[in-house]
């Protein structure tokens, strides 16, 4: 029998259906059953979770059960999971999400390539926004990588004996964030950690009853503060204090108290909650962050996350309460220029930048040399009577764009970066605003591979001034119209960009909702151009080497087989069979399935395709009299002699 490769661990407790969306996902992976093994371990059910997870076991000799007494938390059901592991590597998984086909080949594949103790696998999600970690794959980093705190869920695959070499273990019984416990000390002691960003590996999913096997809402009374100050304890033991701000201590406890602390102090949660609730918690984190937190973590926020920090840590909560007021209204805004296709990519010029409640632009003001918060967004809050220095205009920010598969929950990052940069509005005032050229591609973007026939929706994520916001990109086009690029042909496959009807880009790949000739008869209508085999399509772009696309038209009553091939120009072309027998002399228009607009027309004389012609070829001038004179099989014996 070969030596495990991995240990598949699976907490269970009254799962339900859950568990049998799951199981395929393990058992259906593309490392050969005798190489891993699953472990379910019941804690402790009261319906027929059990009766569920054995009656799996029974189907497949890599699966085993074992069970516990209610213990109330996943902790002490992965323990007992990882006391009976005997794969070289261990990949928890919740019981309500599910594993990419190819998950743990992969993940096994490149931790034994660069060594690794730890390796996290590309998540998807459909509860929370992508992570810019999983940009790009990366073979070795350790916790100097501070970006790794973004993700501090154990869906991760680690070296089973650098776990039991280091003792790790999740606290058991009901712990808060134990997940958070056992990862940042993993973090800590790794030598090795490695990152998979081109394969979707883990699918981390919201259930259809509103749960999830993992969240948790914050109570002060539960424990989670006392949680949040043995995990912060553990961050400053295993690093160097220092009041430096860019200090590996600082960035990593800056996770903690961007989240667990100030989360307390700002929007949405200090306005949903009752005050009185609300203004207990806000107190239980303020004593938190000022008996746990070095002032270096504060300072080294962006300038409204820092701003937060002070009201929060000052006990100002009314002033907490009418900032994140006004933050709440702060929209982000696109503007998308010059879409077009480039080589096969999609591309665009982008301009992201944030707006006040009023419509006008969020703004820095700069005075005495320095640079100061937008009056208008602390006008009346109290604790900012003096106005509100930003230190660094450009403290964390940045902006990126993601591209969302909405079939398959899947993010994908394009080339390219955008460049934050302050531009001036006259009279002192600044707007901060990212700007960059957008290109998307088709064949590569999905971790180099192509794109899966979908629609592909294209969001944008900017983080300025301690503000974050994701939102759909959006430009000037009609609701439900084609992009002004119109479609292209790319690696054989049609890529047709398209504004929704909430005027937000999308791509879709292989006429998944969008078709060619019903979404772009307009532009089909407007082609003037002519041709005897091969009709130029000057508005469906090429890129160089794709293969033809097979497509099926309707020839007046008759059905062919035709074919969208690059030209040399960038654009395709239309190819139409050299003979049409069954249709009679004349001009006969040229559909797509669907379309009620012909796109092209073809003159056929004696079974023969003379030449084809654009909706838009000019009939005046006489230039198609003159055409079909020069059609007549006289005339062509007549100047074939002369020619002679």
């Amino acid at each position: 029998m070969p030596r495990l490769k991995v240990s598949v661990i699976v907490p269970v407790y009254n799962t339900g259906k859950y568990v049998d969306e799951c199981a395929p996902s393990l058992l259906g992976q593309s490392l050969p059953a005798d190489e891993y093994e699953v472990i379910y371990v019941d804690d402790g059910s009261t319906d027929d979770t059990l009766g569920r997870v054995e009656k799996i076991a029974a189907a497949h000799p890599n699966v085993q059960v074992h069970t516990q007494p209610n213990s109330g938390w996943p902790g002490a059901p992965r323990n007992l999971g990882m006391a009976h592991a005997k794969g070289e590597y261990i990949q928890f998984v919740d019981h309500d999400d599910v594993l990419g086909p190819e998950a743990l080949e992969r993940l096994y594949d490149h931790a034994k390539r660069n060594d690794a103790d730890v390796v996290l696998g590309k998540m998807s999600s459909t509860m929370v926004r992508p992570r810019r970690l999983f940009r790009h794959t990366v073979d070795a980093c350790t916790i100097e990588n501070d970006e790794l705190m973004q993700s501090l869920t154990p869906h991760k695959m680690f070296r089973r004996a650098f776990v039991e070499e280091h003792g790790l273990r999740f606290p058991e019984g009901p712990w808060f964030l134990e997940d958070q416990l056992f990862v940042g000390a993993a973090y800590l002691k790794a030598e090795r950690i490695s990152i998979l960003a081109d394969y979707p590996c883990y699918y981390w999913m919201k259930r259809d009853d509103g749960g999830n096997n993992t969240r948790h809402r914050f109570n002060p009374r539960f424990g989670l503060l006392p949680n949040i100050r043995t995990i912060v304890r553990q961050i400053k033991d295993g690093t160097t204090p220092s009041s430096d701000i860019d200090a590996l201590q600082n960035r990593l406890l800056h996770r903690n108290y961007h989240v667990e602390i100030l989360s307390r102090a700002r929007e949405p949660e200090i306005l949903r909650e009752d005050p009185a609730e609300q203004r207990e918690r806000f107190e239980a984190a303020r004593k938190l962050a000022l008996e746990e937190f070095p002032p270096a973590v504060r300072e080294g926020l962006p300038a409204v996350s820092r701003l937060r920090a002070q009201l929060l840590e000052d006990g100002y909560f009314d002033g907490a309460v009418a900032l994140a007021e006004r933050v709440r209204e702060v929209k982000a805004r696109s503007a998308i220029d010059g879409l077009r296709w480039e080589d096969g990519r999609l591309a665009a010029d982008l301009t992201l930048d944030l707006l006040r409640g009023d419509g006008e632009p969020l703004t820095l003001v700069e005075r005495d040399g320095k640079w100061w918060l937008d009056p208008r967004l602390i006008d009346g809050v109290p604790g900012t009577e003096d106005g509100w220095e930003v230190r660094d205009p450009f403290r964390l920010a940045y902006a990126e764009v993601v591209v969302k598969d909405r079939d398959r929950e899947d993010w994908w990052y394009p080339e390219g970066d955008l460049e934050v940069r302050l531009e001036s509005l006259g009279e002192g005032r600044y707007r901060i605003v990212a700007r960059g050229q957008l290109l998307l591609d088709p064949e590569r973007l999905a971790g180099g591979r192509p794109l899966q026939r979908g629609v592909h929706d294209v969001w944008a994520y900017v983080q300025l001034l301690g503000v974050d916001r994701m939102f759909h990109v959006t430009g000037n086009g009609e609701p439900s119209a084609p992009a002004v690029s119109g479609p292209a042909l790319t690696g054989g496959r049609l890529a047709i960009p398209y504004w929704t009807v909430k005027g937000q880009l999308a791509l879709d790949i292989e006429q998944r909702l969008r078709r060619l000739g019903p979404d772009t008869a307009a532009l089909a209508a407007a082609n003037p151009a002519r041709a005897r085999r091969s009709l130029g399509l000057p508005y469906l772009a090429a890129a160089p080497g794709s293969a033809p696309v097979p497509v099926k038209v309707t020839v007046s009553t008759v059905t062919v087989e035709a074919k969208l091939a690059p030209g040399p120009d960038g654009t395709a072309r239309l190819r139409l069979p050299a003979r049409l027998r069954k249709l009679p002399d004349g001009r006969h228009p040229v559909t797509l399935p669907k379309a009620g607009t012909p796109l092209a027309y073809v003159v056929v004389r004696d079974g023969d395709v003379l030449r084809l012609e654009g909706p838009a070829y000019e009939a005046g001038g006489g230039r198609r009299f003159l055409d079909a004179v020069g059609d007549n099989r006289q005339v062509r014996r007549v100047r074939g002699r002369l020619g002679r």
